[in-house]
């Protein structure tokens, strides 16, 4: 049969496309025609490969049933045998679809189809693809380069005879790959592997670390800030009262006719009354700012110097680790003494 008589009416059953398909653009129509022209040259020569792939291309432009036809026996000729029937599978059904008038004139294309159709049928092969029973959920299965769903498994699918490539891949595991060789009109089983996924190496635990510690240690760094920031202010506070006091004493000895501190107030003018009383004022002011000020900043460095050290939290429980946070402990803070009148709250150490 010569697939080169495409203006032949003899055999239109082969060739002529039919405008019944969708509608292509201008510009898909004539090189759907070049290329189904070309594809006919090339089967009359035997390149059925590079025939068929110029009948794809033309059918994918421009689709018509006369191109899908001619596609079809292009495929059984190549030994596509399960494509083929396909292709004819297509066909037949396009031709079914047709309009009555339509139909009649493709009569004796699908008696050609159906012939060519029972005559590949018992040659096309069955791939059956079958995972492992313990491979793990979420394994993907591809043949071909097409993933395969979970239906198409443990089922004989049709596949062109020859060489097919075959691979798996659990979640986060490697890809397992095989090719599988199957000829014409065979049945075949295959049972495919699949590689767990790699073990991550084990990574040692971190030293322990109290979460206590790590709190009291945040706590008592905080305190320091504080009672450092208390004792500056206080210091600041004592020394600015303290410069406003001794402002006073010229206005004081102008006005009155005794110091800041004698009590024989009613030597003193107005002026120099006020001065006197404003004196003391700040001058009480001054005396409490620097005590406030003093104890801040003693607390402040009682708090920093006994401050347990960083190996304090990491070393582990042990001989070593008692003995290396015995020896860290050299200073410590707590109330030195205590009576009626006073309590003295200090640091203890060894220096």
């Amino acid at each position: 049969m010569s697939f080169s008589a495409r203006r032949y009416p003899l055999v239109l059953w082969t060739i002529v496309p039919l405008l019944v398909s969708a509608p292509a653009t201008a510009q898909d129509i004539a090189p759907a025609e070049a290329l189904f022209n070309q594809g006919l040259a090339d089967m009359d020569a035997g390149r059925y490969e590079a025939g068929c792939n110029a009948l794809v291309e033309s059918q994918r432009l421009d689709p018509r049933p006369g191109t899908l036809f001619t596609l079809a026996f292009c495929e059984s000729k190549r030994g596509r045998v399960a494509t083929a029937v396909a292709r004819l599978d297509d066909f037949l059904a396009l031709v079914e679809r047709m309009p009555p008038a339509q139909r009649a004139r493709q009569a004796e294309r699908a008696a050609a189809a159906r012939e060519e159709r029972a005559r590949l049928a018992p040659r096309v092969p069955e791939l059956t693809l079958v995972l492992t029973p313990n491979a793990p959920a979420g394994t993907v299965v591809t043949r071909d380069g097409q993933a395969l769903g979970q239906a198409s498994l443990g089922v004989g699918l049709p596949v062109d005879p020859g060489e097919h490539a075959v691979s798996t891949r659990a979640p986060g595991g490697p890809a397992w790959e095989r090719r599988i060789a199957i000829s014409e009109g065979e049945k075949k089983q295959v049972t495919l592997e699949v590689k767990d996924p790699p073990r991550g190496r084990e990574i040692a635990p971190p030293p322990p670390v109290s979460r206590g510690g790590g709190e009291v240690s945040s706590g008592r760094r905080a305190a320091v800030y504080v009672a450092g920031g208390v004792g500056v202010t206080g210091v600041v506070l004592g020394g600015v009262m303290g410069a406003l006091t001794f402002g006073k004493r010229s206005v004081v000895a102008e006005h009155c006719g005794a110091g800041i501190g004698d009590s024989r107030e009613e030597a003193c003018d107005v002026t120099g009354f006020d001065a006197t009383r404003s004196a003391r004022t700040t001058g009480l002011v001054s005396t409490i700012g620097f005590g406030v000020g003093l104890v801040g900043l003693g607390a402040a460095a009682v708090l920093y110097w006994t401050e347990p050290r960083q190996d304090d939290r990491v070393i582990g429980v042990g001989r070593v680790g008692r003995a290396a946070r015995a020896a860290s402990r050299w200073v410590g803070a707590g109330v030195i003494a205590a009576g009626p009148g006073a309590t003295v709250v200090g640091a203890r150490g060894v220096w």
